[in-house]
């Protein structure tokens, strides 16, 4: 069947009723749409159809408007926030409580000897000497470690020509001891701050200063940076020796009305705190839930800080370091944790917020951390996934990568070294750049994704003296009675702290995300624009997809005709004249033959018939004579 006329007839069955022509199928289409203003067109007269016209076109193309708005907004995927308050009972958070100082100082001393007596001698200058005073005494009976200094130096710079700063080493050997003096006070007269200097390497000019407003902030960074080198070289468990042990620190346990002791608690190593202890982690029994409300219900805790024994340059501030976090996640103290005063009795009320966000396309949050580019080091833990995680593991990972060793507060990578000054002589100027770098930290926040569930608490926190002076003798005598079966004192009251941790109420909110637009949204939305612009429904825009339809099948045929057309123009450029039909080709072949016949001429090979397997006569250039140009002999036949 000719494909035109197949097209045709489908198109008739299709369209039951419009014209082929595009001008007869949009008139046909405006007599019988439902939608309001093209039927106006057609039938009113001159001047009312040229106004419905631009009416139809203005409202058609504030449809079109209104509908690129709903799209866009539907595709933006906003969230709204819903808050609802439920009722249940709860597991007991996990609890980590650490030590604001992270090692025993009779421990930790022998290491930590000639930085000791580097900085008392350094403040000592700084607070400008008299001669004869003991630190001169003390360089003269045992130089100093004037190499440990210099690898990471703390220098006086006088501010009172800002453009041309004097920068003065506190150490500067190539004065002798009266200029040395002089120097500094005549320096501290004028305006100075102390700062710390790091270099990419002992003796280069590549260098930068850390300035401090008070020298008191400059001292404790710099003696945390020397601190970090020497003790990176440690092995950790030694580092776990020299810190607080459970024994040591947990004096009582009591949870609701079940006794417990420091064999309740996991240890874990945390460089900031020392030894950390954590009760109700979930990592090898199941967590526990809190029977009632209320402070009776709740855990209390006794504590001994022996604040006797800390570091007087590394920790300035005394007392415990506690957080309540989820169980099985790694508890980041040094941002989220909270101080229980020493000689306080602190109380803690707990209140639950569940986070719940939706994924994507709506957040960028993670489940359980696998979608992101950021390998986990505090998966070593086997704790879950968690954003502050994430930022600190790629902040070491940027570390090895940029200065070739890792840093001393954060998890290694496999195959890596802590920073020393021996062996990485540049890591605290590489730390520093790298530390305040807003390019590395927006790369970091781009990578890490926020947990699409999270559990957070609320603490209402609230202090009193503990214990009171009228029985602090015989609780003192107790515990110590306790810990050391000693009948002499041996807490006081700058020592001990105690803890109550309870839920105020069983009463808990969850914020939960859900989507701000939907589909029905969408669909509801572009139906109620239409149909107050356009007075259309569903069914108008299937009728205008009829049209479209019924255009492209009568495109389609106008293609067909005319290639059609195309290839009979190209025909007949090629033979100009009619070509013969087969009547007059039989014809001319019948006289031909007469013509041999009556003559007795053999005819050429050309006019013999064919032999059997050769291909048929070409006819194209085959003409018909005329009858009067014929020969006498075949007329008198």
């Amino acid at each position: 069947m000719n494909l035109k006329k197949y097209l045709v007839r489908a198109l008739h069955r299709l369209q039951k009723g419009p014209g082929y022509t595009y001008k007869e199928l949009l008139v046909w289409y405006c007599d019988n749409t439902n939608t309001h203003g093209p039927k106006r067109i057609i039938k009113e007269g001159p001047k009312k159809k040229l106004m419905w016209f631009f009416l139809t076109l203005l409202f058609a193309s504030l449809v079109f408007w209104q509908w690129g708005i709903l799209i866009n907004t539907y595709l933006s995927y906003n969230v709204t926030s819903t808050l609802s308050i439920g009722f249940k009972t709860m597991k007991f958070p996990a609890v980590t409580v650490c030590n604001a100082n992270p090692f025993k100082y009779s421990e930790v001393k022998p290491l930590l000897k000639e930085l000791d007596r580097l900085i008392e001698a350094a403040l000592e200058r700084i607070l400008q000497p008299t001669p004869g005073n003991s630190s001169e005494n003390v360089s003269e009976s045992a130089p100093l470690d004037l190499e440990l200094w210099n690898q990471i130096p703390l220098v006086l710079i006088d501010e009172h020509d800002k453009d041309n700063p004097v920068i003065l080493d506190i150490f500067e050997t190539n004065q002798t001891a009266a200029d040395s003096e002089t120097a500094m006070d005549n320096k501290t007269k004028k305006k100075y701050k102390l700062a710390v200097k790091l270099c990419s390497h002992p003796g280069s000019e590549n260098c930068t200063y850390r300035n401090f407003s008070s020298a008191a902030q400059a001292v404790s960074e710099w003696y945390i940076l020397q601190s970090t080198s020497i003790l990176s070289k440690v092995p950790l468990h030694d580092r776990i020796r020299m810190g607080y042990q459970a024994e040591d620190m947990i004096l009582a346990c009591l949870y609701g009305a079940e006794p417990c002791n420091y064999k309740n608690f996991t240890q874990i190593y945390h460089p900031d705190h020392g030894n950390c202890y954590i009760f109700n982690w979930g990592m090898d029994e199941e967590a526990l839930n809190s029977s009632n409300p209320g402070a009776e219900f709740g855990l209390k805790l006794i504590l001994d800080i022996n604040q006797q024994d800390y570091i007087p340059y590394l920790s300035s501030a005394a007392g415990a370091r506690l957080m309540l976090h989820q169980q099985q996640s790694f508890p980041f103290l040094k941002d989220q944790g909270i101080y229980a005063m020493a000689g306080t009795e602190t109380s803690i009320g707990v209140l639950v917020d569940e986070l719940e966000r939706m994924g994507y396309p709506y957040s960028d949050c993670t489940v359980n951390g696998s979608d992101v580019p950021v390998k986990n080091l505090y998966s070593q833990y086997n704790t879950s996934y968690s954003i502050q995680a994430c930022l600190r593991s790629c902040f070491q990972n940027h570390m090895v990568e940029i200065c070739g060793c890792g840093h001393y507060m954060f998890p290694l990578p496999e195959g890596v070294n802590y920073c020393n000054n021996e062996d990485n002589p540049g890591w605290a100027y590489c730390y520093s750049l790298l530390r305040s770098s807003i390019k590395q930290r927006q790369i970091c926040i781009d990578s890490c994704k926020e947990t699409c569930n999270d559990t957070q608490y609320k603490m209402t926190i609230s202090m009193a003296d503990w214990p009171s002076e009228a029985s602090e003798d015989w609780i003192f005598h107790i515990l110590s009675y306790e810990r050391d079966m000693s009948t002499n004192v041996t807490l006081d009251r700058n020592g001990v702290i105690k803890l109550n941790i309870y839920f105020q109420e069983y009463n808990y909110r969850t914020i939960s995300e859900s989507a701000a637009t939907t589909i029905v949204w969408l669909l509801s939305s572009l139906g109620g624009q239409f149909g107050f612009w356009m007075g259309g429904s569903v069914l108008c825009l299937i009728e205008f997809g009829e049209i479209i339809i019924d255009s492209l099948w009568i495109t389609v045929i106008n293609v067909i005709s005319w290639c059609k057309g195309l290839k009979q123009r190209r025909a007949r450029a090629r033979y100009p004249d009619a070509p013969p039909t087969v009547s007059e080709l039989v014809e001319a072949h019948t006289n031909l033959g007469f013509q041999h016949e009556a003559t007795g001429a053999v005819p050429r090979a050309e006019e013999l018939p064919p032999e059997p397997g050769t291909p048929p006569p070409n006819y194209d250039s085959l003409r018909v004579q005329p009858l009067d140009t014929l020969s006498p002999d075949s007329d008198a036949d």
